[in-house]
């Protein structure tokens, strides 16, 4: 009988103890660094792209959260609820409420400036690529309508569906400020996912898509982009946004992060892009072999 009070007396003070431990350590250890991503293939990309390359060449631990809208992560990196993403310029410009400005020097200026004395997020340097907007038609309807520009496509919108991301929609630098800059309306607007906008054009369930100038599906359907004549669009450099306090906390990154800088052009980031749009391969596969290739991580 004391042998069994003995016993449970043991359990009892293990569970305490391990109790205790458990109200000690204040459950998961949140991550260094949170990195996020918008909703589309490029994104996931470069999200894996950040973490990879800080956890390869730092103690930082880091997560990341991916699929997010574009209003959605530009609060979330506001309220602290992530440390970076990547963003482009011409985004930066609508956030701040500018209209669109042709010139990318003076974009990336400004958006670096005001990003930084408005939240105090800090731009690093360009990374190569400009996945501006892009109005993307098949090559049957190119020829049908002999489109070869904004201008042309104008002429003839009425007749036509366009498909487009939600957010397209509503935007300045999206349809509403398009249609006003080159005076048209088309017959009809779906707003849906950018995953399955290309297959939607391909297969005939639209007529025109507002697709990105970097996605790897241009190419590889043999689709036609027209060309913006009237220069409405405005340039969408692509490179890494932080928080300033994360900055303060860890310098090393910025050096880290501009690391890429100068290093993925268009044709690059559209490669790396069907690589996993069209080849469904891992955009964690796709992004450290790029940075394998480029030297900045250590083959595995």
């Amino acid at each position: 009988m004391k042998r069994k009070w003995l016993s449970a007396m043991g359990l009892l003070i293990i569970g305490v103890f391990l109790a205790t431990s458990l109200i000690g350590c204040g459950g998961p250890k949140e991550p260094d660094i949170k990195i996020g991503g918008k909703n589309f293939s490029e994104q996931f990309i470069m999200a894996e792209m950040f973490r990879i390359l800080i956890e390869e060449n730092t103690d930082l631990t880091t997560s990341v959260k991916t699929n997010l809208a574009g209003t959605v992560i530009f609060d979330a990196i506001k309220s602290g609820d992530i440390d970076l993403y990547l963003e482009y310029t011409g985004t930066a410009l609508t956030n701040l409420g500018i209209d669109p400005i042709s010139d990318p020097d003076e974009v990336y200026r400004i958006v670096k400036e005001e990003f930084d004395k408005q939240f105090n997020i800090k731009w690093m340097k360009p990374y190569g690529f400009n996945n501006t907007y892009a109005m993307v038609v098949t090559k049957e309807t190119a020829e049908k309508y002999n489109l070869k520009t904004i201008s042309d496509l104008a002429k003839v919108a009425d007749k036509l569906t366009l498909g487009c991301t939600y957010v397209f929609t509503e935007r300045d630098d999206g349809y509403p400020g398009l249609s006003k800059h080159y005076g048209f309306k088309f017959g009809d607007v779906r707003g849906m996912d950018p995953s399955l906008m290309y297959q939607a054009l391909v297969q005939g369930s639209v007529d025109v898509i507002s697709g990105f100038a970097t996605d790897g599906r241009i190419a590889a359907f043999g689709l036609v982009t027209l060309e913006d004549d009237k220069k409405f669009f405005p340039p969408y450099d692509a490179t890494a946004i932080v928080r300033g306090e994360v900055l303060e906390k860890h310098p090393e990154l910025e050096d880290l992060l501009n690391k890429l800088a100068g290093r993925i052009d268009d044709k690059k980031m559209a490669e790396l892009n069907a690589a996993v749009d069209l080849d469904k391969q891992e955009p964690a596969d796709v992004a450290r072999k790029f940075l394998e290739e480029e030297g900045l991580i250590g083959k595995k």
